[in-house]
């Protein structure tokens, strides 16, 4: 691969490539939806729940890690079954890797989300 100038249109046309990923993703990708969803329902418990702005920073970062590790998921699934369509305990492990990658960052997600609205709903629901 030669080494191209820099050119503003160039970064500016992989940014379409980019959009064009996401949108393969929330299309295709069941999973990603269900992500999503969740992102959004928390987005909607942070305004209600008036979380602080670093709350906010926490939130949105952990959600960004999660959409991007399905997404990496996803692209590890891809890419795993172009290069060996036929069933391979190897390709299985990969993908279960992969997929454990993104139950780890979903799961920390939650207990973070624990450690930031459960305290406010106790405190709504109890008082």
């Amino acid at each position: 691969m030669k080494n191209e100038d820099f050119s503003f249109r160039k970064r500016f046309i992989s940014f379409k490539y980019a959009f064009r990923g996401i949108a393969r993703l929330f299309r295709y990708e069941h999973n990603a939806w269900i992500h999503a969803v969740i992102g959004i329902i928390t987005v909607i418990a942070g305004f209600l729940c008036r979380i602080s702005c670093a709350e906010w920073v926490v939130v949105i970062l952990v959600t960004g890690i999660v959409l991007a590790a399905e997404t990496f998921n996803s692209s590890i699934e891809k890419l795993a079954d172009v290069v060996s369509p036929e069933y391979s305990k190897a390709i299985r492990d990969i993908k279960d890797l992969s997929a454990g990658a993104v139950l780890f960052t979903a799961m920390t997600a939650v207990l973070i989300g624990l450690i930031i609205f459960l305290p406010k709903l106790m405190d709504y629901f109890i008082l």
